[in-house]
């Protein structure tokens, strides 16, 4: 298989993921009405998504170093679309949380399994592009998502809504296992031999490598890291209120009706699926004109965080078009600094790619369990100019992250001591 139809698989299963995570905010109003939910109670059905899936990011990324992508990525589809197709039989909050918290778990090796199977197809120079290009699927995915979702659920209810959408991933899982190659040396069909060993020079080692405390240490012991991982916490602020309060906010707040809602979200959605690509393909066109990491991979992140802070001008108008222009322009600077998984790749020491991606997972998914939560509370009285407020706020520390903690873009050294380890091995 070539490194085309590699992404496409990852931008398809990118696409269902988010499917499954989001379908819940299409189908929320509907679900309070006929359960009878408050907005604390649906805050906690949210952010029920992210409590497992935070805690199993490092996990994950451990058994994405482990265990062969082939088998693990049908597996976890399978068991996440099970899960959803489940979401339609139940009637309580209990049962809803105990499913969100499910799917959160069997999807937490997701993304540093699509980042592990990068850096091992992708030199290190076509990486951001192809980062932009499956990210591009929670974006575009969803954008035309959206409106089909609600559509679903206009014909078949919320229940039905959540049946497809599983069923749709089962499916999909089928169709992974039969035509996704493991890494390119494993792959008698991939690129020339010159591109491949490109790529050998690039990416992680395709040996499992044992995890360790030291490892561990490391991970969360480096300022640089700690910088990209606030940057994603914040940057998955922004995503998160989109893939969860933003249909109420218009729905509710800006009185909307339920398919008007489907379309109109659908544009922000569309204006982050243009800031995310035009992000990682100029991002890797300026490395390859010999610019820094520094200027070609930092600069979009810190221009996109400052373009997500102009969610708070929503809070200063009611015309529906200026609405979805501040709107649509948060989530475009979202996308556009959404390339920032290429961090993992080139600030990773290259036998922890698996282990740092899942740590910064982990921290970013940490917005998506206090977020949801904090929002229910600040909109308990039906005005949402608060949890604008905050997402703005959170863009400003982001920024704020990646020009003082991340400093210059290079690979962290190993310890002396695993040195000394790997060379008498």
């Amino acid at each position: 298989m070539k490194k085309g139809g590699i992404l496409a698989l990852i931008f398809i299963s990118v696409v269902i993921n988010y499917m499954d995570r989001t379908n819940i905010s299409v189908a929320a109003a509907a679900i309070s009405a006929d359960l009878n939910i408050s907005k604390v109670e649906m805050g906690l059905i949210f952010s029920a998504f992210a409590w497992t899936y935070s805690i199993m990011q490092i996990p994950g990324g451990m058994l994405v170093d482990a265990v062969r992508i082939r088998i693990l990525y049908p597996f976890i589809l399978v068991a996440w679309s099970l899960v959803t197709l489940v979401q339609g039989l139940v009637s309580s909050v209990a049962a809803l949380i105990g499913c969100r918290m499910a799917i959160g778990f069997f999807e937490a090796p997701s993304y540093p399994a699509n980042n592990k199977i990068v850096t091992q197809w992708f030199a290190e120079q076509e990486r951001a592009g192809a980062i932009a290009v499956y990210t591009s699927g929670q974006f575009i995915g969803l954008a035309f998502l959206m409106p089909v979702l609600a559509v679903i659920q206009d014909w078949f209810g919320w229940r039905g809504l959540f049946i497809v959408s599983g069923l749709i991933g089962i499916v999909w899982a089928v169709i992974w296992y039969i035509f996704y190659k493991e890494a390119p040396t494993e792959n008698t069909q991939a690129n020339t031999q010159a591109n491949v060993q490109s790529n050998k020079t690039t990416a992680e080692p395709a040996n499992a490598t044992p995890v360790s405390m030291q490892n561990l240490k490391l991970a969360f012991s480096s300022k640089k890291l700690w910088g990209i991982y606030i940057g994603q916490f914040c940057l998955g602020g922004t995503l998160v209120f989109f893939l969860t309060w933003f249909p109420t906010y218009l729905a509710e707040y800006r009185g909307f009706s339920d398919l008007k809602t489907g379309f109109l979200a659908s544009v922000p959605f569309l204006a982050a699926f243009c800031g995310v690509l035009l992000s990682g393909f100029v991002s890797d066109l300026l490395v390859r004109k010999g610019y820094s990491n520094e200027f070609a991979r930092k600069t979009p992140i810190i221009l996109g965080l400052f373009l997500s802070s102009s969610v708070i001008f929503a809070n200063y108008t009611d015309s529906t078009l200026w609405v979805t222009f501040f709107l649509s322009l948060t989530f475009f600077g979202n996308g556009l600094a959404s390339i920032n998984w290429v961090f993992v790749s080139l600030i990773a020491p290259k036998h922890m790619v698996g282990l740092v991606g899942g740590c910064f997972n982990f921290i970013g998914g940490l917005s998506a369990v206090i977020v949801p939560i904090l929002i229910g509370f600040l909109v308990q009285d039906g005005d949402f100019r608060p949890a604008l407020a905050l997402i703005a706020g959170l863009a400003f520390v982001g920024l704020f992250s990646y020009l003082f903690l991340v400093g210059k873009v290079e690979t962290i050294e190993m310890p002396i001591a695993e040195n000394e380890l790997e060379a008498k091995a």
